[in-house]
Parts: C-alpha cells; sequence; structure tokens
C-alpha cells in the first residue's frame, strides 16, 4: 500500500500529507490517542501514542484503545479503513466529506456516533520540503511539516465512532457543524428540556452578580444534561464562549446583557 496518509494533490509533487496538529489538539491531542493507524515514518510531530506505518500496513494489524485514522485519499483504502473503523467503535477519522458515496452510507451514517463537518476546508501539512506552483507567479517553497500554502480541495469531516468520541467532538473547539448520529435513551430525554444555551443563561440570571467557573461546574455536576457527558465540563465552557454568557476577567463570567 502506498501513499498511508496521503492526500492528493495536483499542485504538489507529493501524495504523502499530515493532519493539521491543531486539530489533533482540539480533540485531546496526541496523547489521547492511543493509536494512528495511518502515519508515516516522516512524520513532524506525534499524532497518537503509537503509530502505523506504510511500511506496517495498519490494515493488517491489530487495532487497540482510542484510534485516529486519517486514511490514504483514495476511495479502496479509506473505504477499507473506514469500515475497520466502524467495527473497532472507538476513535476519530477525518475524511473528505463526500456524504453520497458508498463508504459514507455504511461506514458512517450507519454506523458512526457523531460527524461535524469542517467550516472552510483545510490546510495539511506537508510530509517533506516541497515546492509549489503559485499560478504563473514563483514557486512557494514550504519546509517539511509546515502547511501547504493550497487548501484541500474538498471539505472535511470528522467522524466519531464511540460514545467517548462523539462527546470529545461535541466539545471540541473546532469550527464547524456538530450532528449527532447515535444517542442513547438518556440523551434522547435531556433533549426534551432546555438547551444548554438556556441552561446555563437561566442559571447565570439567577445569580445576584458574576461567577466563577468553579461555581459553574459544581451548580451542573448533577445536572440531567452533564449526566453520561464525560466532557459536561468543556460543554460548559464551549456555551459560555458563543454566547450564554459575558467574560467579566479571566475564569469569571456573568449572563450576557440583552440586546
Amino acid at each position: 500500500m502506498t501513499g498511508m496518509t496521503s492526500h492528493h494533490s495536483a499542485s504538489a509533487g507529493t501524495v504523502v500529507w499530515f493532519t493539521p496538529p491543531a486539530i489533533i489538539e482540539a480533540l485531546g491531542g496526541a496523547e489521547s490517542f492511543d493509536l494512528d493507524v495511518c502515519s508515516d515514518a516522516r512524520r513532524p510531530f506525534p499524532t497518537a501514542r503509537r503509530h502505523f506505518t506504510v511500511e506496517e500496513n495498519g490494515l493488517a494489524l491489530d487495532w487497540d484503545g482510542r484510534v485516529w485514522c486519517n486514511p490514504p485519499y483514495t476511495t479502496a483504502i479509506i473505504a477499507r479503513f473506514m469500515e475497520r473503523m466502524a467495527r473497532h467503535d472507538n476513535g476519530m477519522a477525518l475524511i473528505f466529506a463526500r456524504t453520497e458515496t458508498d463508504t459514507f452510507f455504511e461506514h458512517v451514517w450507519g454506523a458512526a456516533s457523531a460527524v461535524m463537518f469542517l467550516r472552510g476546508r483545510l490546510h495539511f501539512h506537508v510530509a517533506e520540503d516541497t515546492w509549489f506552483n503559485a499560478r504563473g507567479r514563483q514557486p512557494i517553497f514550504v519546509p517539511a511539516g509546515q502547511a501547504a500554502p493550497h487548501n484541500s480541495g474538498a471539505p472535511s469531516v470528522l467522524v466519531a465512532y464511540g460514545a467517548d468520541d462523539r462527546d470529545i467532538l461535541a466539545a471540541a473547539p473546532i469550527d464547524g457543524q456538530f450532528i449527532p448520529l447515535r444517542l442513547p435513551r438518556s440523551y434522547l430525554v435531556a433533549g426534551l428540556g432546555p438547551s444548554w444555551r438556556e441552561a446555563v443563561s437561566g442559571w447565570l440570571a439567577m445569580q445576584p452578580g458574576p461567577v466563577g467557573l468553579d461555581d459553574l461546574y459544581r451548580a451542573f455536576a448533577n445536572h440531567p444534561k452533564a449526566r453520561g457527558n464525560r466532557n459536561w465540563r468543556a460543554k460548559l465552557r464551549q456555551t459560555l464562549q458563543r454566547g450564554a454568557g459575558e467574560r467579566v476577567e479571566k475564569g469569571v463570567w456573568r449572563r450576557r446583557a440583552a440586546a
């Protein structure tokens, strides 16, 4: 299998690209993933605690723990890795958002716990020093490990497998649209109540003044919306940042005044 971890581009003389490190950090960091099943020996930064390279062929090896999978962008190979992700059901994948394909219908819509469609197009990072064409201008030199000057050429989607990664993706500080696909009954019941924004905004409205994050954590520790969500603290912070609260100073918030 050639081109492991590859994303094809007509504008560069390479087929080996790497996930932007900001994506990995937003999903918990490299240490939070036990295994990257589609890595390359030339990786400029880690994406997991362990890495399977093209020489090892991740499809022929056993997977364990939380998996990161950014497969080669070749249709047949993507399908095989996504089928394996669906069976493993523990981790996260990054692929193009080709929602009409058989791979998406069989191994994402029918198997994943959640997806997040990313806003805009990613700039993947190069595996080695690379010159890029610049449409009639001087070629652009990009050193190994840096982001390509051109975007990927297509929209991308993060695909979560398993309840834990669904919750991590929901709370991740990534600009995109989160869509849960498989929800336990507790989530469906909780969904009948107020939204996170309504719950947080309502609680802040009852406080006599600004409050610290610790006070908010204590208030929501046993809230129905926090039950079964191991990342509820991150969800609270995200809810504040997205308009439920107004920051007074670091770690201190109050209800956002009505417009």
